[in-house]
Parts: C-alpha cells; sequence; structure tokens
C-alpha cells in the first residue's frame, strides 16, 4: 500500500527521493517522509498529509548528501501524523527503516526490545525493525548483513523494507517478504522502489526482489543475498514501459487520462491475441494443450474491482463452455476449506500482481495441486512468479486509484480467454468465432463514442451527484457492471452506492426508492427476454417517482418515456456489451465526483495496490 524510494549515486538525494514519491503518491498519501545521509549524519524531514506538505518542507529546510530513501504513507497501525510517520529509527537514531507491510508480530517484538531497554516513539508496527537491528548488531558492529538476517528471521508478516545506516554512509540496504520492492539499476547510481513508474525516467534495467532476498546497494554496485546470508545472482530485466505513460498527458487528472486510454489499450489485446479476424491466437502453452482439455472446474480469484470482471469472466466462460465456473473473493478463499484439487484451474485475476489476499488464496490452491493462470498487468509481479501461466492485460501503467482501463483490459482478457479455450476443447464452431470477433473489433470503436458523448453524461452528473445515496441495476453479464458503477461511484465522489441483480429490487431495495434516489438502470437492448425484464424492473422504479438513469442502446424509443436522463451507447453482443457500458458508468462516477470536489485520483482511505490483508 505504502511506497518506497530509495537512491544512492553522486547528485543529492532528497530532489530524487521527491520525484519518485510523487510518481508512487498513489499507493498512499496519508503522510511522507525522507531521510537522506551526508557524512555519516541522518537528516529526516517528515509531513502529515500529502507529498506537498513534504516538498515544501525541503523547499525551506533543504537536505543535501546521499544516499537517501522516501516514504508515502497509507496508515495501518497508528493514526496519520508525523510521529508515525516514515522513516522510523532506531532509539539511538542509527538506522532508518522505510517500510511497506505489515510486521504481525510486532507487539511480541515490541515488548522484549523494551525489556532490553530500547525507546519507542511511535504507534507503528514498522520502528520495532530498526530496533531488532540494532540489537542485533550487539553481537558484531561490523557485520550490518548479517544483523540485517537475523532480525528478518524474527519478524513475522509482510515488508518491504529500505534501510540506511550511519556506519555505512554510501550504502541502501533493502528486503523483502510478501511487498513488492524492485531495484533500479543505473550508471553510477542505483535505485529502490515500490513500482517502476517511481524511477522509469531513471533506468532502463531493473531486478525484481523476490520473498526472501536482501540487497546492499552502492552507487557503482548491487549485492542479492537470502536470508541465510548466502550471495545470489541478479536477474536483471528491462523496463518494458515508457516515462511519458505515467504522466497526465496533457489529461486534469490521471483517471481522466486513463478512461480516454481503454480504445488503445482494448485494441492492443485484440492485435496481439487475434489474427485476421478470423482466428484466435491466445498462448495457453503453460497450461499445456493437454491439461486445458481435462479442465472439469474453474475458480477465478480476486478483490475489488478485479472481482467484478471475475464475475464477467464466470458468465462468459459459462456461456462458451460446458464447464463449472466459480467466483471467490481472494480473502474469504484463503480461510474456507474449499474443496480444491488437480482438476481445478485457479484464474487469478490483479492489476498490480501484488494483491495480498489473491495471492494468499494462490499459494493455497497451488499446495492442493492446482494450477494458476494469472490476468495480470505487471511482468515481474509476485501473482506472475506464482502462476504457471500469464494473460498479461498490458494496460500500461494505471496511476489512478480508481481502477478503469485495468478493469476493461481484464473484461477484455476475460473474453479472449474465454475464446481461446473453447477453442482448444473443440467447443467452440469457426462460424461462431467469427462472429464473437467481430463483435470484439466493435468494442474501442463503440467506447470511443461514449467519449465522445462525455458533455451530456457531465450533464446529467451535475443534476444527480447531491443525493445521498445512489442504485444501480444490472441483469445478466450487466449485473457485475452495475457493481462495479457503485464501486466507482462511491470511491471517487463518496456518494453511497449500491450494486444489484435487477431482479433482487423487488427483494429490499424496492424500499429505498424515492424521487431522491438516483436509480442507474443498465437496460440495452441486446436479449429480447431480458430487455423485457429490465424494462419491467425500470417501470417498477418509474412508478415509486425514482429518479431513473438509464444507459440505453442508441435508438431505443421504449426507455425514453421511462427514464428522465438516458445515457445512450452503440448496439453490441450482449456478452461484450460491459466493456462499452462500464466506460459510461466511469464517466458518470468521475463528473459526479468533480462536482462534489473530491480528490479524484487520491480518494479518501485509498491505495492502489492492496499489498496487505
Amino acid at each position: 500500500m505504502c511506497g518506497i524510494i530509495g537512491y544512492v549515486g553522486n547528485e543529492d538525494a532528497q530532489p530524487v527521493i521527491l520525484d519518485g514519491l510523487k510518481r508512487l503518491e498513489y499507493r498512499g498519501y496519508d503522510s511522507a517522509g525522507l531521510a537522506v545521509l551526508s557524512g555519516g549524519t541522518l537528516t529526516i524531514r517528515k509531513r502529515v498529509g500529502r507529498l506537498s506538505s513534504l516538498e515544501q518542507t525541503c523547499a525551506e529546510n533543504p537536505v543535501q548528501g546521499s544516499p537517501g530513501i522516501g516514504h508515502t504513507r497509507w496508515a495501518t497501525h497508528g493514526e496519520p501524523s508525523e510521529v508515525n510517520s516514515h522513516p522510523h529509527t532506531d532509539t539511538a537514531g542509527e538506522i532508518a527503516v522505510v517500510h511497506n507491510g505489515i510486521i504481525e508480530n510486532y507487539l511480541e517484538l515490541r515488548e522484549m526490545l523494551e525489556k532490553e531497554g530500547f525507546v519507542f516513539r511511535s504507534q507503528t508496527d514498522t520502528e520495532v525493525i530498526p530496533n531488532l537491528i540494532a540489537l542485533e548488531l550487539r553481537r558484531d558492529q561490523k557485520d550490518f548483513m548479517g544483523a540485517l538476517s537475523r532480525a528478518l528471521q524474527r519478524a513475522r508478516g509482510a515488508y518491504a523494507l529500505g534501510i540506511l545506516w550511519t556506519r555505512e554512509p554510501g550504502r541502501i540496504y533493502a528486503a523483502r517478504q510478501g511487498s513488492p520492492l524492485i531495484i533500479g539499476v543505473g550508471e553510477g547510481e542505483n535505485f529502490i522502489a515500490s513500482d517502476v513508474p517511481a524511477i522509469i525516467n531513471r533506468v532502463t534495467r531493473v531486478i525484481y526482489l523476490n520473498d526472501g532476498e536482501m540487497a546492499c546497494l552502492e552507487a557503482d554496485g548491487i549485492r542479492l543475498f537470502n536470508l541465510k546470508g548466502e550471495e545470489l545472482k541478479p536477474d536483471i530485466q528491462k523496463v518494458t514501459i515508457h516515462a511519458e505513460a505515467a504522466s497526465k498527458a496533457g489529461f486534469e487528472t490521471f483517471m481522466l487520462k486513463e478512461i480516454h486510454e481503454q480504445p488503445r489499450v482494448l485494441h492492443g489485446l485484440l492485435s496481439k491475441h487475434t489474427s485476421d479476424r478470423q482466428d484466435i491466437a491466445v498462448d495457453l502453452s503453460g497450461l499445456g494443450r493437454d491439461y486445458c482439455r481435462a479442465i472439469n472446474r474453474v475458480m477465478i480469484v480476486s478483490c475489488g474491482t478485479a472481482y467484478y470482471a471475475g464475475c464477467y469472466g464466470r458468465l462468459l466462460l459459462e456461456l462458451l463452455l460446458d464447464i463449472n465456473v466459480e467466483v471467490e473473493l481472494g480473502s474469504e478463499l484463503r480461510y474456507r476449506r474449499a474443496k480444491l484439487d488437480p482438476g481445478t484451474l485457479i484464474i487469478a485475476v490483479s492489476q498490480s500482481g501484488e494483491t495480498a489476499d489473491t495471492i494468499a488464496a494462490v499459494k493455497k490452491a497451488k499446495a492442493s495441486g492446482c494450477r494458476v493462470l494469472s490476468i495480470c498487468n505487471v511482468p515481474g509481479s509476485s501473482l506472475v512468479r506464482e502462476s504457471h501461466a500469464v494473460l498479461f492485460t498490458d494496460a500500461g501503467p494505471e496511476i489512478g486509484v480508481a481502477s478503469t482501463k485495468a478493469f476493461t483490459a481484464q473484461l477484455m482478457a476475460f473474453a479472449l480467454f474465454s475464446l481461446g479455450l473453447a477453442r482448444l476443447r473443440g467447443e467452440l464452431s469457426d462460424e461462431k468465432l467469427s462472429r464473437c470477433l467481430a463483435e470484439l473489433q466493435k468494442v474501442p470503436t463503440h467506447i470511443h463514442y461514449v467519449l465522445s458523448r462525455k458533455d451530456a453524461i457531465r450533464q446529467i452528473a451535475d443534476k444527480h451527484h447531491d443525493g445521498p445515496s445512489a442504485l444501480y441495476l444490472g441483469r445478466r453479464f450487466n449485473y457485475p457492471i452495475a457493481l462495479e458503477g457503485a464501486l466507482k461511484n462511491k470511491e471517487i465522489s463518496y456518494q453511497h452506492a449500491e450494486g444489484y441483480a435487477a431482479g433482487e429490487m423487488k427483494h429490499g431495495p424496492i424500499a429505498l426508492i424515492s424521487e431522491y434516489l438516483p436509480v442507474v438502470c443498465i437496460c440495452t437492448k441486446t436479449d429480447d427476454e431480458l430487455y423485457e425484464k429490465m424494462m419491467s424492473n425500470v417501470r417498477e422504479v418509474d412508478a415509486r417517482h425514482g429518479r431513473i438513469i438509464a444507459v440505453a442502446t442508441d435508438g431505443d424509443e421504449a426507455v425514453r418515456g421511462l427514464a428522465g436522463d438516458i445515457i445512450y451507447v452503440p448496439e453490441i453482443a450482449e456478452e461484450f456489451s460491459p466493456m462499452v457500458n462500464v466506460v459510461a458508468l466511469q464517466l458518470l462516477a468521475y463528473y459526479s465526483a468533480q462536482a462534489r470536489g473530491t480528490d479524484i485520483d487520491k480518494p479518501r482511505n485509498l491505495a492502489k495496490s492492496v499489498t496487505v490483508e
């Protein structure tokens, strides 16, 4: 959740650290801080609130020297405050640490350390780390790596760590267990960071640290070790994204930019995995062709927005294949006694590839003999390395905390995978495949059409943003989109919203309907029977004077007499309509949030990559 950056080189660390933190602020923004070593002297600056407060402090009282580490926080232990902000130091003030993750046994460790004479200043779990290292250094003041190794073996939980020690002023130490951390390999300088975008303007090569690995960085060298102290050979990889992908490119927010990037992202996926619009080319070799033919059950595991993508994936897999499909929240599956066997394919969905609950559920499934396909946006991420096969969404960096292009890319990935698997298993005819691919090719153009109507969507948002709540209704393939539309509204506008299967409205939510309640009804005209059922639900809302906002197919006159406001979208096959319809709901949430004056890219209490339980 938190963002970490570290620099060692010949430049002053402060501007490098602040620039990296700007690019990482989507990971947490309760407070920010940095520590810089200069000639063996440790200087720390910390401020509560957004990074701008720390920038102002550093402008007024600049810190010179190198190396340095920085942190932007999403609070877990202790309220956002200056004393709880990172970096944290040991009692003597010689070791500074920035940390992403949770030390689960910190209370036990803290009690032990206090008996050893260490004094704690904060409420955080992080503060035990520098004091544990200091305790272990009592054995040997010259072996910092050994002390770090022994300290980490006493800590239970998840961590990504950046560490400075005043007695080694030319080094940064790093360690990883369960939380993401990369090393940026430069020329005469090296970096640590939580994510590639933090250093994308500085390096073209990175090392993805694995769990249980530590590193020692100097300006002209990097050494890797395991927790036993054994030296490892680094696996240096090329960076595959570009600096401009992590900028706003003239848009007022990252979220609006990412909404507009969706046609390009989906067109790229189609180009990569289809050939001449006649055949599907999804690579399933990582799973094995024989295994794919023998799969008797699919379990989709994900969290948050990715869970709603999984709900869509289940419907599509069930439509195209004769196979049992389930969807599970990672946070629930990991604690259930689910019946898993080698015939079950696990599909894990995560934008970041670092979602803690999803990864824990995947590890549990692998222990039962299951194979894992991940749908992910980040090469080198933890989930990718845990998987037997990967379908990359290739959406590029998604900086806005509320997911947009990553979600529609996940929907497209499910569509392509479902067609590929059905084709491999002999359950999809040439004619049906051709028809499906022809419909999928319409999606990017149809999204462009929805984006062209953003001014009309803004006017609708301006009319309805002031209500205390909103209801979103959809059926079958658009039920997950009702859930996602409601989530987007909650995330960025702070208006309470609930998504429901439209048929369930009369089983409770209908009690909420009044002239003050906006009800967003996804009633695009595809399947005649389903459309009539949805229109019946719209009439039920109209009879109770609800404020109807309809997402409807171009040319649909029937809905005009019922809905006060209509967002028209182009016609497309029902099973692929969610990729188009959800863009209308993204814009509706965006402009509602704008009217309510919220911070759209950095909504309160949220962070982009949920790396803790």
